[in-house]
């Protein structure tokens, strides 16, 4: 007995000291969880590494946005524009942001990064419809989504979401990441921001928008292209209605507001096409460039475009260039430029025809004129027409018609060429070229005697330029077209100081030139066509072969060019000059 209760005493011992199956189990599995613990904290470190710099993500490179204002302040269109106009909530009417927080997380400014009730809810919901049907996000969550520019599905771009989320959270505040969610969310193809949004739903920027236009806004955050109002207008609005309900239910606007704003709510008109301003802004662009040099920041860019003009050039031009094209540059007198359309069809082509430089024909000729009226001689001079030459050079009349002797002002509304080649050779070239410098075109002139029949290039705003100076009663003109360029804030970065005008021609010069071109717009002037009520004067021209028709005439205050050709330079139609198409747009767009 005694051996028995030994062994007994041994196995009991034994029994103690080795840990039961189940106690060995738990152990094991408390390893493997920590284990994998550790292995979860390993990845989320390794993902963490990854990631770019925070700092990076949020200030995200990318092209310098720039918007062109037309003269009134009003947006012609933009430049490189990913992201519409900063908003915050600070600076919108409240029932902007509240829309967006009443459908999309309206607990947003109770919980954290994640809300554990619309997980659950999220679940459940998804559970029962046995699909993917409803989603949990927060709005920081969906911020960072938004921030990432990878759309990857994959667990390592939610582990990185989260970790941002977080960040955000211990960064930023509630309004502050709300501001990040509204200026980053994208709702229109290519563009980001309720801003841009707005501007293209319904030309209107975002903190001029509608409590009714706020919802249909809202509405997009669920599906952009499923819900948006110019797509799918039926479902956008069966959304914006729920979205009201809410903005009641949750105490952001009244019933009767809501009321009002649901029969507000409509389908979206798509934005109008801005391309008819293309050439403009390009050349604009360059100007900025020219002015500031480059450039790495947003800016609003005031110009001096008359939209209005520039949409009824744009509109007349095709329709009387035929198979031709066209161009026109309107310029007040004072040199800024309200109008530029350098073309038929900016789609087709983007070629800006406005500064191209051709052969301006006769429309040169006021500058030899006012070589002339400055040594002495008036409109009543008489001057003879007759076949010339001066060493190699004949110069002919147009069907070779000559006149004999005729006034200056005569030879001047006829358009005859022997009058001004034997002016230049009275008073001399360098005279003539000496005017062309005053009125700013001197240094792309060739010196030689068909440059006064113009035969030396110039651009069509070159051209009306050296017009401006003679209805600027004879002032210096310089063109500009733009006042002022800002950032997004308002802060100016340049703005136009213009120095005094010089006196470039004097008085009685100025009143015998005037009277000169008015000649030209009466029945017998070869610019009849132009003539329209208010209209004070203008010069057709031709160059050789017919490869350029030009007119430049005033009316008001507006100086106004215009060009028809072709881009390759062969020659029109025997039938067209100065007189005939480019006359008859000047009338259209005066009329």
């Amino acid at each position: 007995m005694h051996k028995s209760k030994n062994n007994h005493v041994r196995t009991s011992d034994a029994t103690r000291k080795s840990p039961s199956r189940g106690v060995r189990l738990i152990v094991w599995l408390i390893n493997l969880f920590m284990l994998f613990l550790v292995g979860v904290a390993i990845y989320v470190v390794v993902i963490f590494l990854q990631m770019p710099s925070l700092d990076a993500i949020l200030h995200e490179t990318r092209p310098a946005a720039v918007v062109f204002m037309d003269m009134n302040g009003n947006e012609i269109r933009s430049s490189n524009r990913i992201m519409g106009t900063p908003v915050s909530v600070e600076t919108l009417p409240p029932y902007v942001w509240q829309a967006i927080v009443a459908i999309e997380d309206k607990r947003f400014f109770e919980h954290g990064p994640i809300e554990i009730r619309a997980i659950a809810r999220a679940m459940m919901s998804n559970l029962a419809h046995g699909r993917l049907a409803a989603g949990g996000s927060t709005i920081t969550q969906q911020t960072a989504k938004n921030i990432f520019l990878s759309r990857e599905k994959k667990i390592s771009r939610k582990v990185q979401e989260l970790i941002l989320s977080y960040w955000l959270e211990n960064r930023f505040n509630k309004n502050q990441i709300l501001d990040l969610y509204m200026n980053r969310v994208s709702l229109v193809g290519g563009l980001r921001g309720i801003d841009a949004a707005s501007r293209v739903m319904f030309q209107t920027p975002a903190n001029k928008m509608t409590i009714a236009q706020a919802a249909q806004i809202a509405a997009m955050l669920k599906a952009p292209t499923a819900y948006s109002p110019l797509l799918h207008p039926d479902k956008n609005i069966a959304r914006a209605r729920v979205i009201l309900q809410e903005m009641v239910r949750q105490g952001y606007i009244s019933l009767n507001q809501a009321r009002i704003a649901a029969r507000q709510l409509a389908p979206a008109t798509p934005a109008p096409n801005t391309n008819i301003y293309r050439y403009w802004t390009d050349f604009v662009l360059d100007e900025v460039q020219s002015t500031i040099g480059s450039f790495d920041s947003d800016m609003y860019v005031y110009t001096t475009l008359d939209m209005n003009l520039q949409d009824n050039i744009a509109a007349i031009l095709p329709q009387h260039v035929g198979a031709y094209q066209g161009a026109a540059v309107v310029m007040d007198t004072g040199g800024a430029v309200r109008a530029m359309v350098g073309g038929t069809d900016y789609q087709e082509s983007q070629f800006n025809r406005a500064l191209a430089l051709r052969q301006p024909g006769s429309s040169f000729k006021p500058v030899v004129y006012l070589v002339a009226l400055e040594n002495g001689m008036t409109p009543d001079s008489y001057v003879n027409d007759s076949p010339f030459t001066v060493g190699d050079y004949s110069p002919k009349n147009y069907n070779n018609k000559y006149y004999g002797d005729i006034t200056l002002a005569t030879a001047f509304a006829k358009s005859v060429n022997s009058v001004p080649v034997k002016l230049t050779e009275t008073f001399g070239i360098d005279s003539v070229l000496n005017m062309a410098g005053r009125l700013g075109v001197g240094n792309k002139l060739r010196r030689e005697y068909s440059t006064v029949l113009g035969a030396s290039e110039m651009s069509l705003l070159d051209l009306t330029t050296i017009y401006a100076v003679i209805w600027n009663d004879g002032y210096s003109v310089r063109p500009y077209s733009i006042t002022k360029i800002t950032d997004p804030y308002g802060n100016v970065i340049y703005e136009r100081n213009p120095s005094e005008p010089l006196q470039i021609l004097m008085p009685q010069t100025v009143e015998y030139m005037t009277q000169l071109l008015a000649d030209v717009v009466r029945p017998a002037g070869t610019g009849h066509r132009a003539m329209a009520p208010g209209v004070l004067g203008g010069k057709t021209g031709t160059s050789n072969d017919n490869r350029d028709a030009w007119f430049v005439g005033a009316k008001d205050n507006l100086v106004i060019g215009v060009w028809t050709g072709n881009d390759d330079f062969t020659p029109m139609s025997s039938k067209i000059t100065g007189g005939t198409i480019p006359a008859t747009i000047f009338h259209e767009i005066v009329k």
